[in-house]
């Protein structure tokens, strides 16, 4: 079983995760294990040569399943890695998600990705360290407990040492994972905890090879997709040998109502898409509901799924109820460079480049299109410029396979465009969520009612008919039918289980499975939606008792944890220490990301300019608890985009439609936050935990941001906003 000296001869990669086909988004634990017991994705893949190789020149390699999507996962598994196994930074090579080599860890999704890979790689190489030492002890016949690892190396202490590599000349790790090893005391940490630039950062810095955007084969020919205007859309008649003629147009791939154009260099593919933009299209089925946002949504034929029913009726009576409805418009993901793929069939074997965030289950669906066997199709995994959730990458891959495979041997670069990112990627979905809730003499809540009406919030690719190509093929693929994914974790229910203590609560989820517009995951899924309404009616409720508001949420909050972020983003904000002036408020939220992942407060003060309505917010705090911290800087630049992504959701971002498809074509008709917005200064205080799990942190931020935002909106003006966005034009209307 040894190749070469090194560690390992194959890879052993066990069933597939249940991050698509299973029940949670992101999600690798649980069923499918076939270790039970094991931390994080070791369980589904419990074999060590599924995530570490060491070679006989002492270079270590480790795969993981997920995908760098910007969020720094490469920088903190190299650092887990290189300081449970004791090597330099300079022996380590990181592989990501890919289908031919990499554990199959479903999705990158959720705030997953620490919380499984990272805890299987630290699991996997304290692993293999404590086996390196134990084939040195039966070398050197000696107590292994006598012998200690440093720099790639085992030790005695007394001047005798032996290479990683030379070990591996012995030793296999093709053997399961122990449950009994542990891992590397705190006090021995030489990386974990501490700041580690960001190792994708550089070549996006200078203007390198970083994304999928930039990667440039021998004999590649560029590809642009024809299609209508915006998802649901079709073209009619559409004059293919016209198409062929067209300047820099080599040839033209059509299967059904799919057409690629290919040529060897990109500008005459779009202009002649330009051209081609003058096409005749419609849009069978029924029209798109247009009115008021509430009413359609909740028009949709919703399926009631009871959430959470908790009574109890020694609480006494309600003297007061308060009840609000909260609203969110349909998302977009709003990548700045569309969606890529690049594409090779040589061989007999489909190789796509991808910036999906699950190349394995894109890679079945992908199979099925082409009649091929799995096997034959790889996925991997390159970074794409922009997108947490799902947008065109798995699309666009799908595309980029059927045009290559018209060329075999010549690598294919399909790109779309600006307009069909906005007119076809899924969007985030719209939602409602009306609230209620009882006081009693004392302003103490003592009922609470919660109703959410979403659609399914993940319909990534598991089969052919997800993907826009096929369906285009006329050869009967079908979507798989949308589904509403299960707590703990939830979709359009995400974090609607309110964290503070109130003995009488009712949550109910209204699944909408009738969807007028293309949707599915974007970042936090229902989470941005149920915080802003939660909180948000935290500050209704603790204004109708004349509370204020943080003093009403801790009179609320029994976990600790939870308790502590309040209290240290109050402190450090000096909430109450501070007389904000005229049009000028301090807003205040708090979640723990779906109830399992991290804690994170926030409080901002914002003004609103008088003549404009135009929200200036001077100063966010936040305080996180992300359990164990692996990299300060990763967790901070995390929350930091999150706050700034959700006033881009909450004050600016809708997508616009008429009842023939979206009209949200560019930026100009899809406005997202601008520079001049951005706030004035940020400030995260990270609460470490050294030896606790992982807490996933990647969304925590996005449901308090949006809800501190409003909830200093109101306090500024005196008005509350409950319809999303939060605009200009809205407030000053309110004023």
């Amino acid at each position: 079983m040894i190749a070469g000296g090194g560690l390992v001869v194959l890879f052993a990669l066990g069933p597939q995760a249940t991050g698509q086909g299973g029940g949670v988004e992101g999600q690798a634990n649980g069923e499918g294990e076939v270790a039970p017991g094991l931390p994080g994705s070791l369980g589904q893949h419990p074999v060590l040569d599924s995530w570490i190789r060491v070679a006989a020149d002492g270079q270590v390699t480790v795969f993981t399943g997920k995908a760098e999507l910007g969020q720094g996962i490469k920088t903190a598994i190299v650092q887990l890695a290189a300081d449970e196994l004791d090597i330099g930074l300079d022996r380590l090579t990181l592989v990501t998600a890919d289908t031919h080599s990499s554990p199959d860890e479903g999705l990158t999704a959720g705030s997953h990705s620490m919380e499984d890979s990272g805890t299987a790689v630290a699991n996997a190489a304290a692993n293999v360290r404590h086996l390196l030492a134990e084939q040195t002890a039966r070398l050197w016949d000696v107590p292994v407990a006598s012998l200690s690892t440093r720099n790639g190396q085992v030790t005695d202490g007394n001047g005798r040492t032996l290479d990683y590599g030379a070990i591996a000349a012995n030793l296999s790790l093709h053997v399961p994972a122990r449950l009994d090893i542990p891992r590397k005391p705190i006090g021995a940490r030489r990386l974990i905890g501490k700041h580690l630039p960001r190792i994708d950062i550089p070549a996006k810095l200078t203007g390198g090879t970083a994304y999928v955007h930039d990667m440039k084969l021998p004999g590649m020919l560029h590809a642009r997709v024809v299609r209508g205007p915006a998802e649901g859309t079709q073209l009619i008649d559409p004059d293919v040998a016209a198409m062929a003629g067209l300047p820099g147009v080599d040839r033209v791939v059509s299967e059904g109502r799919f057409i690629a154009l290919l040529g060897r260099r990109e500008w005459p593919l779009v202009q002649a898409l330009r051209i081609l933009g003058q096409l005749e299209w419609e849009r069978p089925g029924e029209p798109i509901p247009t009115g008021d946002r509430a009413a359609v949504v909740k028009g949709l034929s919703p399926r009631v799924e009871p959430i959470l029913d908790r009574q109890d009726e020694s609480g006494g009576e309600a003297v007061r109820w308060v009840a609000a409805r909260y609203t969110r418009p349909w998302l977009m993901h709003g990548a700045i460079g569309p969606s890529c793929a690049v594409a090779l069939l040589e061989d007999g074997i489909m190789t796509i480049w991808t910036h999906s965030q699950g190349v394995n289950p894109l890679r079945g669906a992908i199979a099925e299109m082409l009649g091929m066997p799995p096997e034959r199709v790889r996925c991997v995994h390159v970074e794409g410029s922009g997108c947490y959730g799902h947008n065109g990458a798995d699309d666009v891959a799908a595309d980029a396979a059927l045009a290559a495979r018209a060329v075999p041997g010549r690598p294919v670069r399909m790109l779309w465009s600006r307009e069909q990112e906005h007119g076809w990627e899924p969007l985030g979905p719209a939602q409602v969520v009306e609230l209620r809730g009882g006081l009693d003499a004392v302003g103490r809540i003592i009922a609470w009612n919660h109703q959410v009406w979403s659609n399914t919030h993940v319909t990534r690719p598991s089969r052919a008919g997800d993907l826009i190509a096929a369906q285009e093929l006329g050869r009967g693929f079908t979507p798989a039918s949308p589904r509403s994914l299960p707590q703990p974790e939830g979709g359009g229910d995400r974090n609607s289980i309110p964290l503070y203590a109130l003995a009488n609560a009712r949550v109910t989820k209204h699944f909408l499975q009738d969807m007028p517009l293309r949707v599915s995951a974007i970042r936090s899924l229902g989470a941005h939606m149920n915080v802003f309404a939660i909180e948000s009616f935290m500050d209704e409720l603790a204004l109708a008792t004349r509370s204020d508001p943080v003093a009403f949420r801790l009179r609320h909050m029994a976990d600790m944890r939870a308790r502590t972020v309040i209290e240290r983003t109050a402190d450090r904000f000096a909430w109450g220490r501070r007389t904000p002036g005229t049009l000028r408020g301090h807003g205040f939220a708090f979640a723990r990301y779906k109830n399992l992942g991290a804690f994170c407060a926030i409080a901002m003060d914002v003004e609103v300019l008088r003549d404009s309505g135009r929200v200036v917010v001077h100063r966010a705090v936040a305080s996180v608890d992300s359990g164990d911290i692996v990299n300060p800087d990763g967790i901070r630049n995390q929350i930091e985009g999150g706050i700034l992504q959700s006033i881009s959701w909450t004050g600016h971002e809708a997508v616009a439609y008429d009842e023939r498809s979206r009209t949200s074509y560019d930026w100009s008709v899809y406005p997202i936050l601008r520079f001049e917005d951005v706030p004035l200064s940020v400030e995260v205080d990270l609460v470490d935990r050294p030896g606790q799990p992982f807490l996933g942190t990647g969304e925590a931020a996005q449901g308090p941001a949006a809800a501190a935002y409003a909830n200093a909106i109101a306090a500024a003006t005196g008005r509350r906003l409950r319809e999303m966005p939060l605009t200009d034009d809205a407030i000053r209307t309110r004023r």
